[in-house]
């Protein structure tokens, strides 16, 4: 897949993904808005209801005192601006058949009316008038009655209860009754607000249910109105927000998992392009490894087939030699590759057995000796340890040191520069191997023991190998139990740092 491919498919998933985004966010959007809505004319409609009950209340009681005759008594009381109907009692009122009645021939009449069993049309609209008008009477008298004479603390509160748990309201609250006349509240949460404890300025405590946008008139048929009901919600965000938590959950976590899925795959499709330059790489370097020997090989079989050198021996020894140095080189190849292979199925079983890591580390400086003195530089081995002695694979781990000391050979390209030591530490043994190479960058660190990584120079290619070293030394470190840690520095060398349990 080339480059635009891969950026184009990364494009279209990222707009996907951003749509998703948005469209949850509307919906969710949507949905609090339909909510508050709700929620608001759920408060109205109970805070409407609630003045109609209490309407109906006052009227009632009115109607009980009627049938009962306490009204006729009240009628007869006198009183200065006491909620005294004397005043009126000759003031002709009503409509239709009861337009010149007065109070005291309304109460007879309604009397009567009641203890009629009659239900024919006409009764029922006289005894309708006679109340309707006996009701008007009450109002205009009522008016003079202060606000919080007229509503009683129990009632409110049972009144504002049930309907708002009616409506499914069921969240913390506070309201209040402003009086217009008084310009002040008379009643806060159920209680009676005193007066002169109240300035003209509304206190602090009842600023929140002042300010509040849910507020109907009370007595609404009455002009003007002698009151207001006001209710505050503190919580009213977190109400509104309760049904929807779990939707807005569910919206985060799936998005979550959208965005970790389309990350991981743009990782997965970047890793995948990554491992397949570096598996290219690794057929031309494996192509290059065997090309060189194949050839040799050849012209080694065809000096041997001419006359000229079949009959002398030693010319003929000497190719008998390159060929069998050729094959042994492409052999030790493919074993790299069959180890790797190997590795991979985890098929493999350690041969553990007690090895002296000092013989180990001076045979391998030992060898590498050999390639770095023809650069005129050095290898040596500071063995420092105590106990060197450790549980392992003698070979593996012959094989592990060996491949650290060709790498520190192999990029420095001058005067290699490498020290092997050794020390104690708890539980293991720590072996350290040092060069003065041309060093790595953080981001080739990262990537050093993945399998055919392989640190370049630079636009030449001298430095051969398949990328499978650093890959084998990692795995078998990890199968010994072991860690290792790198620390390196572009033109300042590499540092490897084994470590080795005592015991498997």
């Amino acid at each position: 897949m080339n480059k635009k491919a891969i950026w184009a498919i990364i494009g279209l998933m990222s707009a996907a993904v951003i749509g998703v985004v948005v469209l949850q966010m509307d919906l969710i959007r949507t949905a609090v808005q339909v909510n508050e809505d709700r929620f608001e004319k759920n408060i109205y409609a109970a805070l409407n209801t609630v003045t109609k009950r209490l309407e109906a209340e006052e009227n009632r009681e009115v109607f009980n005192h009627s049938v009962n005759g306490y009204m006729a008594q009240y009628f007869q009381k006198g009183g200065d601006g006491q909620g005294s109907f004397q005043a009126s009692a000759e003031v002709v009122v009503g409509t239709g058949e009861n337009t010149h009645l007065t109070h005291g021939d309304l109460l007879d009449e309604l009397m009567a009316e009641v203890n009629n069993p009659c239900t024919c049309e006409q009764c029922m609209r006289r005894r309708d008038n006679t109340y309707r008008t006996l009701m008007v009477l009450f109002e205009q008298n009522t008016r003079e009655i202060p606000l919080e004479e007229r509503i009683k603390l129990q009632k409110l509160d049972q009144i504002l209860q049930q309907e708002l748990s009616n409506r499914g309201i069921n969240t913390d609250y506070n309201y209040g009754v402003y009086s217009n006349e008084k310009r002040s509240f008379i009643i806060v949460d159920g209680h009676y607000v005193v007066e002169d404890a109240q300035p003209k300025e509304i206190l602090p405590g009842y600023r929140n249910i002042y300010n509040s946008r849910y507020r109907v008139n009370l007595f609404p048929e009455e002009m003007p109105s002698p009151g207001l009901l006001m209710i505050h919600f503190p919580e009213r965000t977190s109400f509104v927000w309760r049904s929807l938590w779990l939707n807005f959950l569910g919206a985060i976590v799936f998005t979550t998992i959208i965005l970790f899925c389309f990350a991981y795959t743009i990782n997965v499709i970047f890793r995948q392009k990554k491992l397949s330059a570096m598996k290219t790489d690794f057929i031309n370097n494996m192509t290059h490894e065997f090309k060189t020997p194949i050839a040799t090989i050849s012209l080694a079989a065809d000096s041997i087939a001419s006359p000229i050198v079949a009959g002398k021996a030693d010319k003929v020894s000497r190719f008998a030699n390159i060929i069998k140095q050729e094959n042994k080189r492409m052999n030790s190849q493919v074993e790299k590759v069959l180890q790797m292979a190997l590795l991979d199925q985890r098929d493999f079983s350690l041969n553990v057995s007690d090895i002296n890591m000092h013989d180990i580390i001076q045979n391998a400086v030992d060898n590498i000796s050999l390639q770095v003195d023809k650069k005129n530089g050095s290898a040596q081995a500071v063995l420092e340890a105590s106990k060197p002695i450790i549980q392992g694979d003698a070979t593996h781990i012959s094989n592990v040191i060996n491949n650290l000391l060709d790498n520190a050979n192999k990029y420095s390209p001058e005067q290699p520069d490498i020290t092997v030591s050794t020390r104690n530490v708890p539980n293991g043994l720590e072996v350290t191997i040092k060069d003065q190479g041309i060093g790595m960058s953080k981001e080739q660190r990262k990537h050093i023991f993945d399998k055919f990584y392989r640190v370049h120079t630079g636009d030449l290619h001298d430095v051969k190998g398949f990328g499978l070293g650093l890959s084998y030394v990692k795995a078998m470190i990890t199968a010994h139990q072991g860690q290792i840690d790198v620390k390196s520095e572009l033109g300042k060398g590499s540092t490897f740092t084994l470590f080795f349990p005592f015991k498997q």
